[in-house]
């Protein structure tokens, strides 16, 4: 087995423990609330500042890959995410919460998030980057699934505190696992990218990691494409991060349903997550990467129009499709945005990843905030979900017009010539 696959395990592995943390957030709120008597709109100001942060951190991250290594990065970040939440359990104030949950944690999950996964495919792999994308964009929400329905348990039977435990040691048995089978090069053991047909010397680090963040973004800032895939992915963080993720099970709550309940609907949307992601993936390698981010905000947004008419006490079958097809068009939305990245802008295309990422989790925390303020204010969530899906409506039309040629049958975006002047 070419030691890529090896690689791609640890990457793997280090991001289903980074979608743990992503998660925990939406089971929190109501504990917490119940706790110190925090309001959703309190709470959700650490849930703001844990999703931007998440995404301001990833293309600085991308950065520091190039500086100091994969490795090196990844194990840092596991580090700063277990001490946040071990912290969190001991806090007793708002301001502690912020600083613990939504700094500490934001950080280093933004370290591992999906720049991460950009940078271990654009080094270690050239045949079939999407497929390797998706899957382990799909790890993300492999993890969610896997950790959501316990950590709700937890929480439910024991109180929150066993649970940030639970994913702060889930952190640190990785962290030697990480060290042995996560290496930052080919070259380093004297090998080609899987499928390449030459050998890739490693580059020199990159001195300057935060000032050449910052240079790439003054750089692409001035190309059409740049903003309007940072627009697109911030829709895609509002419809998904910000309100499935953080205020579902709030939502399903008010309705009369289990905590537990609606935490293992999210397992059953994780479970899609990663058949709709490696398939998005598979895709990605063959057809217009426009075409398909169009397809998923449409379907996306009519399904959270009419979710509002779907919640009940007892989730019947209609709740059960939503969840399924909402899970197969989740995350299928990263393989063709950092396939366009790769197009645009070649070898900084994580950097710039990084970058759109984080509008993504811009769009997250403003809708996270926003969804707790208009639950408080309303006393639904419903006005929440229909906004949700008129944006998704405005996605779709800003993905036809990205200017690129047809991906159909191109698999190495980057290394295809092209002109990121404006759209069409």
């Amino acid at each position: 087995m070419h030691r890529a696959w090896w690689v791609a395990l640890a990457a793997a592995l280090t991001i289903v423990v980074a979608g743990a943390f992503t998660t925990l957030s939406g089971v929190l709120v109501t504990p917490l609330h119940g706790a110190f008597g925090w309001s959703r709109a309190t709470i959700g100001v650490a849930v703001s500042v844990n999703m931007v942060l998440y995404g301001l951190t990833a293309p600085f991250a991308a950065a520091l890959m190039d500086r100091f290594g994969i490795r090196r990065t990844a194990l840092a970040a596991l580090a700063v995410v277990a001490t946040g939440a071990l912290l969190t359990t001991v806090m007793n104030a708002p301001w502690q919460f912020t600083l613990f949950w939504g700094l500490l944690v934001g950080l280093g999950s933004g370290a591992m998030a999906m720049t991460f996964a950009a940078t271990v495919t654009q080094r270690w792999f050239v045949r079939g980057r999407g497929l390797v994308t998706g899957i382990l964009t799909a790890a993300g929400v492999f993890g969610q699934f896997v950790f959501l329905p316990v950590l709700s348990w937890l929480t439910e039977r024991h109180g929150w505190r066993p649970a940030l435990v639970s994913v702060a040691l889930a952190a640190l048995v990785l962290l030697p696992l990480v060290r042995l089978l996560l290496r930052d090069h080919p070259a380093d053991g004297g090998l080609k990218p899987y499928g390449g047909a030459e050998f890739v010397p490693r580059p020199a680090p990159a001195p300057g990691a935060a000032r050449r963040t910052v240079r790439v973004l003054l750089d692409t800032a001035r190309t059409g494409p740049f903003w309007l895939l940072a627009g697109v992915f911030a829709v895609c963080g509002a419809s998904t991060n910000g309100i499935m993720w953080s205020h579902f099970t709030p939502a399903a709550h008010d309705h009369g349903m289990a905590v537990t309940t609606a935490s293992s609907l999210l397992a059953l949307i994780g479970i899609c997550n990663v058949t709709g992601t490696i398939g998005s993936g598979w895709l990605t390698d063959r057809y217009d990467p426009r075409r398909l981010l169009a397809g998923c905000f449409v379907l996306r947004g009519i399904s959270l129009v009419l979710l509002p008419m779907l919640m009940a006490a007892t989730p019947g079958p209609p709740l059960v499709v939503f969840a399924v097809f909402f899970g197969l068009l989740d995350v299928a939305t990263v393989p063709p945005v950092i396939a366009l990245c790769r197009e645009f802008y070649g070898a900084d295309s994580a950097i710039v990843f990084g970058w759109v990422n984080a509008a993504h989790q811009l769009g997250a925390g403003l809708m996270a905030g926003l969804g707790g303020v208009i639950r408080d204010t309303f006393g639904t969530y419903d006005p929440v979900w229909v906004a949700s899906g008129a944006l998704c409506a405005m996605a779709a039309l800003l993905a036809l017009v990205i200017r690129g040629r047809p991906a159909a049958g191109r698999e190495n975006y980057a290394e295809e010539p092209c002109n990121p002047s404006g759209v069409t």
